[in-house]
């Protein structure tokens, strides 16, 4: 999900991110490597016109994959879609918008494979680095839900601010230990941050909304860390349904997208040079969706 996709919310940061999107066809449940010869699969994206993905769709034909790109406007249709058996696959989102996915409709769709995370940055035109912000300032921060907690996350791995408890993927403002904290911080609409920092030290901007500040990606002066823990349910990922979870074809899929030097660098170029192509184990991000879904039962 991309970053801003992670970032324009979890139902649309999760789309805070560059996303993608499929077409319908049907791999079935093919097991084997010889399977997967000449068989279609059809992977749901919002973005299909990213050049990489033509890029991506060749490299799968080379292994004998022919992979149909249904390609859906938002990121309210990829799931749904999924669910329902019209597309094999999805490509669009992070484990968080999954989960409340799965949690809002009970559904059980599951991770196979991880693509790339879109680090949340923290933005100054007055500052060069964390330490030259003063004690007092005051740091802007994106208030849509998914965005909140994370930069949150953000602003307390860089020290400038303690939450209580430690935060999670669902801390508010309210969870900020003032006593602590170096920095007060000052929530506003995530179109918004980028066009504030002529007056807060710093902000927390989300990719899509990165260029309206002036800045690059390049310019963050902290981010949040792909290796962080934190970091996690921020990482997009490939989705099945649960009996699909074993697919050999499918797995192959996820090594194609992770190994083709030319498609991760077609993402990273995509994204203004902000993602962050990772192979997060597959355990650990069912463990970490398992986790997020228990935190929105909890809380709902």
């Amino acid at each position: 999900m991309k970053k801003s996709s992670l970032k324009k919310s979890i139902l649309a940061s999760l789309a805070v991110v560059p996303l993608a999107a499929l077409l319908v066809g049907c791999a079935g449940n093919a097991g084997t490597a010889d399977e997967a010869e000449n068989e279609t699969v059809k992977i749901g994206v919002v973005g299909a016109s990213d050049p990489y993905w033509e890029t991506y769709v060749d490299a799968a034909a080379d292994e004998g994959i022919t992979v149909e790109l249904v390609d859906f406007s938002d990121y309210n249709q990829p799931n749904p879609a999924l669910a329902e058996g019209e597309v094999d696959l999805n490509q669009f989102q992070h484990i968080i918008y999954l989960a409340q996915f799965n949690e809002a409709n009970g559904e059980d769709l599951v991770p196979v494979g991880a693509t790339a995370i879109y680090p949340l940055g923290l933005y100054s035109t007055q500052y060069e680095s964390v330490e030259d912000i003063p004690d007092g300032a005051t740091v802007a921060v994106p208030n849509d839900p998914s965005n909140l907690a994370r930069a949150l996350l953000v602003l307390q791995s860089a020290d400038l601010i303690t939450l209580k408890g430690g935060g999670s993927t669902y801390s508010t403002v309210s969870e900020i230990d003032e006593s602590k904290s170096r920095v007060k911080v000052t929530e506003l609409d995530p179109t918004l941050t980028a066009t504030s920092l002529p007056d807060v030290a710093a902000a927390i901007i989300n990719n899509d909304f990165i260029t309206d500040s002036g800045l690059e990606a390049k310019d963050a002066i902290a981010q949040d860390d792909p290796a962080d823990p934190n970091a996690l349910p921020y990482v997009n990922i490939f989705a099945a349904r649960a009996e699909d979870k074993d697919n050999e074809t499918y797995q192959k899929l996820v090594e194609i997208y992770q190994e083709s030097k030319a498609v991760t660098d077609g993402v990273v170029e995509n994204s203004g040079g902000t993602a962050v192509m990772v192979k997060t184990p597959v355990e650990d991000l069912v463990a970490s969706l398992k986790s997020v879904e228990e935190q929105i039962a909890e809380q709902g």
